[in-house]
């Protein structure tokens, strides 16, 4: 199944019915009174979280949903029935967003989470409703209201607790197929994988955890070069990142330095990305002797010493397993921490909002940005700006605006 993760779509919520004007007209009755019925709500639409699904791609096929209008009032005091509501089904992970208003609608992280994005228009009243001691035969209705029209934005972001990143060929791809089930595509070329791919890395029977492979970034990618900055916004829901280093670079560079502009380029894309745990996996160490590997170590400490490093091979099985277990142990102490301690609980939900701010900015930012290459592509403008320079050209930085039910 091809994955996409952003689509748009128009939801319609129904109509309500129209009040009925009526006055009771039966034999031997006389001045029965009104009698118009009230007219039935228009039906919603809503967004279900289902963790059956994994991907956008449904809505290529389908963008638009339209609830069902509420019928009218009739006679005899008959209300109308009320439209049927829909539930649109949504993969885990999505995030909608209003594209008239950027307002961020909600975010669905969990399964059978509920998120109303379109109501239904109130029912008309009947003629009914508006008699009084004053007004025995009034002959005034109301229609019912049109229901709510948004085009949404649904991004999608995917649930994991581990993320790998690091340049392409870094051995992400096998790293992950080793220790988990997943089977992402492995080759001996660069930009293997095209696509975001989860795997559940199983420690014990009640103990695991979920990797997300992204695609390889290189120096420009929160610019929008490459194809890694497109689903950086996979990883803005881990936990802990683990950085994958190359110890042997086909192309002979320096693996310090590459470290240093793989992190640079996750800072341009998110400063508070770069606020969560941070591990380096030195990859690939069967390929160098241990003289080597110990320099390289010891180089890679003292250039981030905040930095938690460990010597991998997924080929040759080196170092698996205590970077698994030291990652399930991480986790497991974030969650007591996050329990035990409200202030540090409303840090990480401080953290992930700022991160989601910036995920949010930065999309539409190369959103516009491609916007504009497109409309100066035939006058022969220079689109190639930097972000400082973009910015000075747009009339303000965008406002996210979260609605909570």
């Amino acid at each position: 199944m091809q994955f996409i993760d952003e689509a748009s779509i128009r939801v319609q919520a129904g109509k309500g019915g129209n009040g009925c004007l009526s006055f009771r007209r039966e034999k031997y009755v006389e001045r029965g009174g009104p009698d118009g019925g009230n007219g039935g709500d228009g039906g919603s639409v809503y967004l279900l979280a289902d963790e059956a699904l994994n991907t956008l791609i449904d809505f290529r096929y389908q963008p638009a949903y339209q609830a069902r209008n509420g019928h009218g009032g009739g006679s005899r005091n008959k209300t109308g029935a009320g439209g049927e509501d829909i539930l649109v089904k949504v993969p885990m992970g999505t995030t909608v967003v209003d594209e008239e208003t950027q307002e961020v609608l909600g975010d669905l992280s969990s399964p059978g989470q509920r998120l109303l994005v379109a109501e239904g228009g109130s029912r008309g009243l009947g003629n009914a409703t508006f008699k009084s001691s004053t007004n025995r035969a009034p002959r005034k209705t109301t229609p019912g209201q049109l229901g709510d029209i948004r085009r949404l934005r649904l991004q999608l972001k995917l649930l994991a607790e581990v993320g790998l990143l690091g340049l392409p060929n870094a051995g992400k791809s096998t790293l992950i197929g080793q220790v988990s089930a997943a089977n992402p595509k492995v080759a001996d070329y660069p930009f293997t994988t095209l696509v975001p791919s989860l795997g559940v890395v199983r420690i014990a029977a009640d103990a695991s955890f979920v990797m997300a492979d992204i695609p390889g970034l290189i120096v420009g990618a929160a610019q929008g070069a490459g194809l890694g900055a497109q689903f950086l916004r996979h990883l803005s829901r881990t936990k802990v990142l683990l950085h994958l280093v190359d110890v042997a670079p086909e192309d002979q560079s320096d693996p310090v330095d590459n470290a240093l502009a793989i992190e640079q380029e996750l800072a341009a894309y998110s400063e508070a990305l770069t606020e969560r745990p941070i591990w380096l996996a030195l990859s690939k160490v069967d390929q160098l002797d241990e003289t080597a590997l110990q320099e390289l170590r010891q180089e890679m400490a003292e250039t981030s010493p905040d930095r938690p490093v460990y010597s991998v091979s997924a080929l040759g099985d080196i170092g698996l397993d205590e970077l698994k277990n030291d990652l399930m142990q991480l986790l497991n102490e974030q969650r007591l921490q996050a329990q035990e301690d409200p202030d540090m609980a409303e840090y990480l939900q401080q953290l992930e909002r700022r991160i989601s701010d910036d995920v949010f900015t930065h999309s539409e930012r190369m959103r516009e940005r491609r916007r504009l290459g497109d409309e100066s592509e035939d006058d022969g403008l220079d689109t190639d700006l930097t972000d400082d320079e973009f910015d000075d050209r747009q009339e303000g930085d965008t406002e996210v605006v979260y609605v909570r039910e």
